[in-house]
């Protein structure tokens, strides 16, 4: 039983995600793990993001998505920590005018 606790953690969901190097086969292993929606919400959550990194207002991007401003309050949190990881792959990917 301790052996099935431990392979339910975040860990080795975490190794999976990291071991999968093949974009077609992520997208198969998102398709085939996570709802319609819960894709749809992901997928939000990452237009959201590089929307804020590029400097987009919070409530055009509430207005644009049709989404609350909490979901992009914390987006705006993230963003501004010094040490956020989400904030460091978008300035790698996006950085073509600005940092924050």
């Amino acid at each position: 039983m301790e052996e099935d606790a431990r392979d339910t953690t975040i860990d080795d969901l975490v190794k999976v995600f990291a071991e999968t190097t093949d974009p077609a086969l992520m997208a198969k292993l998102l398709d085939e793990m996570l709802t319609p929606k819960e894709l749809k919400d992901l997928l939000m959550r990452w237009k959201l993001m590089k929307d804020l990194y590029r400097g987009k207002p919070q409530r055009e991007i509430a207005a644009d998505y049709g989404i609350s401003l909490c979901k992009i309050t914390r987006g705006s949190k993230i963003l501004k920590q010094q040490d956020s990881y989400t904030r460091r792959l978008l300035s790698d990917r996006y950085d073509d005018h600005l940092r924050i």
